[in-house]
């Protein structure tokens, strides 16, 4: 393969990554599919369907994650999820700061990009906010605490940190990796998905399709990172490697770090070594798309601050899910449907610990009100 079919399939990657996005974006928007909604509605009000919509959409991801790894077609030793550096602080304190995080922003990152589509101008300071913790989190003054005492709390494990490989590091040698990746990616996945449709509501067309359709778009995207852009030897490195991502690993959709590349890529615009990539493509395409849908809808529109207090919550909000989403190597989505797609530990203790940060931010916000003098 010369540079230049390098070139022209590193285009291809960045216009997938692109109608992926603009087709998550459109898909969020129509469905009112929202991570922060489905914890406040469950812990809240004891309603469960939006809950159910994001147990599903995790469900398919995990199906089709899993029969893409048994077929040979990717392989999920090579994401940011499953090496074998287990960074358990990371995980609970990112995930925490990341929930509550999300609670005073009004919205977790997806959200922030759909309701910035949607003409919230709201969202697009959360997003800048997010995006500026994000870097002081990746390089700067936040990444020494990150690094020297956060990161530092873990535990290196040999077979990496995927349920599969764990499970055959401790014994399991008879099955293949791809036999076990297979059983425990079906087996949990449509564990989660019965679950799901033992309620009759959610087997109504519009909870359930919206739900399956943004787990197989989880999927489609490890398949064009993974497998679309996999190179046996770049001709520029004469290394195997996956083009078009900041990681240098194949990559799913994830937000957080994104937003800081992002403001990256546009700070430094004329910087040659400022690539776009799949991350920056699927984030603005998730913007396109949600604007589409709601110029379609007849929903968009302008949305700005109601005073200094809500003004506050969504700076700090901001900042604190940028620390968080890169503290934990990922966000509701990054984490709670590609990280979980791929079986990974870590991605199961972050999203535990982004539902708990929320818990604690609704019942502070709760707390607050009960005792508000007026």
């Amino acid at each position: 393969m010369t540079e230049l079919d390098v070139e022209h399939l590193r285009l291809i990657l960045l216009g997938s990554a692109l109608l992926l996005g603009i087709a998550m974006g459109a898909l969020m928007q129509t469905s009112h599919f929202c991570t922060l909604g489905a914890i406040a509605d469950w812990l809240v009000m004891g309603e469960r369907l939006r809950l159910r919509m994001w147990l599903f959409a995790i469900a398919v991801a995990m199906v089709g994650t899993a029969g893409l790894a048994a077929g040979g077609l990717i392989d999920l030793s090579q994401s940011l999820y499953t090496g074998p550096r287990f960074l358990w602080c990371s995980y609970l304190i990112g995930g925490l700061c990341f929930g509550f995080g999300m609670v005073l922003a009004s919205g977790c990152s997806s959200k922030t990009l759909v309701r910035l589509g949607g003409g919230s101008l709201k969202s697009l300071v959360v997003f800048l906010m997010m995006g500026l913790g994000a870097i002081l989190t990746l390089r700067g003054p936040l990444a020494v605490l990150r690094i020297e005492w956060i990161d530092a709390l873990a535990l290196t494990l040999p077979s990496g940190q995927d349920l599969p490989r764990l499970l055959r590091g401790i014994g399991l040698d008879g099955p293949s990796l791809a036999s076990v990746q297979l059983a425990l990616g079906l087996g949990l996945g449509f564990t989660l998905a019965g679950y799901c449709v033992l309620e009759p509501r959610f087997r109504r067309p519009s909870s359930l399709l919206p739900s399956a359709a943004i787990g197989l778009l989880i999927v489609a995207a490890w398949w064009v990172s993974g497998h679309l852009g996999f190179l046996e030897e770049n001709p520029t490195t004469l290394e195997p490697g996956f083009l078009a991502t900041n990681s240098g690993r194949m990559e799913s959709f994830s937000l957080v770090a994104p937003a800081a590349y992002c403001l990256e890529w546009l700070l430094f615009w004329s910087d040659q070594s400022q690539r776009l990539t799949i991350g920056i493509a699927s984030t603005c395409g998730i913007v396109l798309g949600s604007a589409i849908a709601a110029k379609r809808r007849g929903s968009f529109r302008w949305e700005g601050f109601h005073g200094v207090e809500d003004t506050a919550n969504h700076l700090i909000g901001g900042v604190l899910m940028g620390f968080g989403g890169i503290t934990a190597i990922g966000c509701t989505i990054g984490q709670g449907l590609s990280g979980l797609s791929t079986l990974a530990l870590g991605s199961f203790i972050a999203f535990g610990a982004i539902v708990v940060g929320a818990w604690l931010a609704l019942q502070w916000q709760t707390w607050r009100l009960e005792h508000d003098p007026s």
